[in-house]
C-alpha cells in the first residue's frame, strides 16, 4: 500500500543545502519527443517522479523502447513503434500524455491518445493544440474521451495562438518539425522548459530557432538522429525549497539551478525582506527577521509562475501585513484556501483574488488538493506551531523526487505513513 500522508513538527528553521531534480516539465516534453529518433537518444538527470515513470509506460506501450538505465537516466528509440494509441489508466490521470500527440502525429501522421487529466486546478482545454495542428493540415476530434489527430502530409503554416500555452506551444512545435517547409509559431509561451525541448529538438538534428522569445520558427526536416541530452534544473522545485527557507525562517543554498530562471522567485522574496545571493549554479535564500507584505500576480514566464502562487501564498501568510496575491492562469488554483484556515490562516477568496492577513499558523489536519498546493501544505505544517498532518500526498509525490529526504536532511520533522482512512479502504476493498 501507498504511503500517502506527511506527519510533521513545525516551527523550527530549516537550514542546510538541498539539491535540486531536473525539471518535470521539461522532461515530460523531451521524453515525448525522443520517440521521434529512430536512433538511441540518451535523456539524462530525469526527476526519479511519478509523472515521468507513468509517461515512461505509456511509451513504452507504444512498441518504442524506453530503457531505465538508473534512476536519472534513459535510453530511447522509437524505431519500433507499432503502436499509434495511447491509452491507459495511467495516461488519464496526467497532463503530459497529450505530447505523444505532437510526437506520433509530426511522424506518422497520426495519433489517438486519451483525454489528459493531472491537477484539477481549472480548466485546460488543447483547443490551442488542435488549432496548431489543423493548420499543418491536420484533422482533428474528440470522441469517447480520445483525442484524435490524423493527416495525409504536414506543411508548414503561421500560427497565432489565442492565448499563451505552453503545452500547446511545445506540442504543435514537435509536429511542425516534420512539416513541409516553414512553419512561424507565434505569441508562444517562454518558458525554461520550452526552451529546453526546442534545444533537445535541434540536438537531434531539428531546425528551431526562436524559442524563449514570442515568436518561434521552424524549418521541417525528414528525419532525427540521436542525442545525449540533460534535462534542465526544476524552477519550480527550486522556487519550493526558497520559499520554504522564508516561511520557517531558515537559510538553505539551493543548488544545481539556473539562478536566471529564478529571477522573478528571487525578487519577490527579497521584497518581502529575505537576502538572496545568487551563485552560478546556486541560489541561497536566508529568511529575515520579519516579512513584509506585498502584492504578486501570476503571469506566462518571465513573470511570476502559477506553479509558484500556493507557496508563496503560504509565506506571506506568516507576513505582518495583508497581501494581495492575484491568479491570472487557472481559475481554481485557490482551492488549498480552505486547507490554510484549518491552520489559522485568514485569507479571503474574491474571484481571482486572495486577500491574505499575515499572521501565525498551527498544526492542522489537511489534505492535498493538487501537486502545488500539496508542496505549500506541507511549507505551512513546517512553519505552524504543533503537529500536522497532511494528506493524498501522492499529489506531492507526482512532482518532486525524494521531498521528504530532501526536507529531513535540512532539519525537518517529518515522517511518511498511512492513513486510517486508506487502510480501512483496503479493508473494505478486500
Amino acid at each position: 500500500m501507498d504511503q500517502d500522508q506527511f506527519t510533521i513538527k513545525g516551527g523550527r528553521p530549516l537550514i542546510g543545502e538541498v539539491e535540486i531534480s531536473g525539471a518535470k516539465n521539461a522532461a515530460l516534453g523531451i521524453l515525448a519527443a525522443s520517440i521521434m529518433s529512430d536512433e538511441d537518444v540518451f535523456v539524462r538527470n530525469l526527476p526519479d517522479v511519478s509523472d515521468v515513470r507513468m509517461l515512461l509506460s505509456a511509451i513504452k506501450g507504444t512498441g518504442a523502447t524506453a530503457e531505465q538505465l538508473n534512476e536519472h537516466e534513459v535510453r530511447m528509440n522509437g524505431s519500433s513503434i507499432r503502436n499509434y494509441v495511447v491509452d491507459d489508466y495511467y495516461i488519464r490521470k496526467m497532463r503530459a500524455g497529450y505530447y505523444m500527440l505532437g510526437a506520433l502525429l509530426g511522424k506518422y501522421h497520426y495519433a489517438e491518445v486519451a483525454m489528459p487529466g493531472g491537477c484539477t486546478i481549472g480548466s485546460r482545454p488543447i483547443d490551442q493544440h488542435l488549432k496548431g495542428f489543423e493548420a499543418l493540415g491536420a484533422r482533428t476530434k474528440i470522441e469517447n474521451s480520445m483525442v484524435f489527430v490524423e493527416a495525409k502530409e504536414l506543411n508548414g503554416a503561421h500560427v497565432f495562438f489565442d492565448s499563451v500555452s505552453v503545452g500547446a506551444t511545445i506540442n504543435v512545435m514537435m509536429a511542425a518539425t516534420f512539416a513541409n517547409g516553414r512553419t512561424v509559431l507565434e505569441n508562444v509561451a517562454k518558458e525554461p522548459h520550452v526552451v529546453d525541448v526546442a534545444n533537445f529538438l535541434n540536438s537531434m538534428g531539428a531546425r528551431i530557432k526562436g524559442a524563449g522569445t514570442d515568436k518561434i520558427r521552424i524549418e521541417g526536416v525528414t528525419s532525427l538522429h540521436g542525442s545525449d541530452y540533460t534535462v534542465i534544473p526544476d524552477q519550480i522545485e527550486a522556487g519550493t525549497f526558497m520559499a520554504l527557507a522564508a516561511a520557517t525562517k531558515g537559510d538553505i543554498l539551493v543548488r544545481n539551478v539556473i539562478p536566471k530562471h529564478l529571477e522573478c522567485i528571487s525578487s519577490k522574496l527579497e521584497e518581502i525582506g529575505c537576502r538572496i545571493r545568487a551563485y552560478d549554479d546556486a541560489v541561497r535564500v536566508t529568511a529575515g527577521e520579519s516579512l513584509h507584505p506585498t502584492r504578486i500576480k501570476t503571469l506566462p514566464y518571465p513573470g511570476f509562475p502559477t506553479d509558484m502562487q500556493p507557496q508563496i501564498s503560504v509565506v506571506l501568510s506568516l507576513a505582518n501585513g495583508t497581501s494581495v496575491v492575484t491568479e491570472t492562469i487557472f481559475e481554481n488554483r485557490f482551492k488549498y484556501v480552505d486547507e490554510l484556515k484549518r491552520m489559522g490562516a485568514t485569507i479571503t477568496v474574491e474571484g481571482n483574488v486572495a486577500i491574505i492577513k499575515g499572521g501565525s499558523l498551527k498544526g492542522a489536519k489537511t489534505l492535498a488538493p493538487d501537486l502545488r498546493a500539496g508542496a505549500a501544505l506541507v511549507i505551512a505544517a513546517l512553519a505552524a506551531d504543533g503537529e500536522s498532518v497532511v494528506g493524498d500526498v501522492h499529489y506531492i509525490l507526482r512532482g518532486y523526487e525524494k521531498f521528504k529526504e530532501k526536507l529531513q536532511k535540512l532539519g525537518a520533522a517529518i515522517e511518511s505513513g498511512i492513513s486510517r482512512e486508506a487502510v480501512e479502504t483496503v479493508v473494505k476493498n478486500g
